[in-house]
């Protein structure tokens, strides 16, 4: 798949996500087979900026290209402005979110609020095309709610004002994260347009990536929840769409080796204390469906310094392969 002039391959993309697409995540999961990783929204508010939070999120440095940034908001003007800067500071892949459930960003006519209103959504689309001379890509929901699934204006609206790629996340805004995503209405809107589409959407292991490409005609699967805690799911989507053969899951001293370099990373990049405290949110995802997590989650919430998270997680994950060994 082509955005521009970048040839995205593997087709697997890493899914902009608030509070968990940073700089360490988007590093991690390029590393193990992700063909674009596209950072957690930054606001189009020039008064927000300059804060700590936000320059970390403009970090691109080191980073492999292509670099995508997502900006959130609601004016046209400001949203162009914010491409600009985000331009100006590394971006190479400009993403709108008209996607994201969230009640606050919602609240603010942002997100997949948008999506109410088409004639908004065109003049945001046209202003921040022809604001930057980088591609620009756009992230949708099928419509606000399934009485009103209009992913297919909108992708027309997006595909005539020179949008690059379209990402579709298979579930309205009022649907959230909730009930099964549906695959027809990004095959509807794969067969509208020029440009390619991106299927988003439940995707969490890569036989349902495989389906979900033959399902719709998509250019590219966009992987989100499915990579929290497990960001090697990238490289087992890649080999499975080129070989139809599994990879085997990763033992308990991979895993661990991938989850301590992680941990490095986000204390390096957010220092220690802070680094920390996110790390936690990983811990519980790394753990998730292996056996005593519920004990080591509790535990490694109360770590206070890196060595004790870092060893406490050592000692879990070594914890796991002996117990493997002696089971066979």
């Amino acid at each position: 798949m082509r955005i521009g002039p970048y040839l995205i391959d593997p087709p697997v993309v890493l899914a902009p996500m608030a509070g968990v697409t940073d700089k360490p995540f988007r590093l991690l999961c390029k590393r193990l087979g992700a063909g674009l990783a596209v950072s957690e929204m930054t606001s189009a508010d020039p008064r927000l900026w300059r804060t700590r939070k936000s320059l970390q999120r403009m970090d691109h440095a080191g980073e492999p290209e292509p670099v995508s940034v997502q900006i959130a908001g609601y004016d046209p003007a400001m949203l162009a402005e914010a491409a600009r800067f985000n331009v100006a500071n590394g971006a190479q892949l400009i993403d709108i979110n008209m996607g994201c459930p969230a009640k606050k960003v919602c609240n603010v006519w942002s997100g997949s609020a948008l999506l109410q209103d088409e004639p908004l959504v065109a003049r945001i689309v046209k202003a921040v095309v022809g604001a930057v001379d980088v591609p620009v890509t756009l992230k949708i929901r099928t419509g606000w709610d399934r009485h009103n699934r209009n992913a297919l204006n909108i992708a027309r609206i997006a595909e005539d004002a020179g949008i690059a790629a379209l990402a579709v996340h298979g579930r309205t805004r009022a649907d959230r994260y909730e009930g099964e995503a549906e695959y027809e209405t990004i095959a509807a809107v794969k067969a509208s347009v020029r440009i390619p589409v991106l299927a988003n959407g439940d995707i969490v292991t890569p036989q349902q990536a495989k389906r979900v490409l033959d399902v719709t005609g998509a250019d590219a699967v966009m992987v989100g929840r499915g990579a929290q805690g497990r960001p090697w799911i990238f490289r087992e989507i890649a080999h499975y769409l080129a070989t139809g053969v599994a990879l085997p899951e990763p033992s308990p001293a991979e895993v661990a080796q991938i989850l301590l370099g992680h941990l490095e990373h986000l204390y390096a990049f957010y220092g220690e204390r802070a680094g920390v405290r996110i790390a936690r949110k990983h811990l519980g995802w790394y753990a998730k469906d292996r056996p005593q997590n519920a004990a080591f989650r509790q535990v490694a919430h109360r770590a206070e310094s890196a060595d004790e998270q870092l060893r406490l997680t050592r000692d879990y994950f070594a914890a796991l392969g002996s117990g493997l060994r002696a089971a066979a």
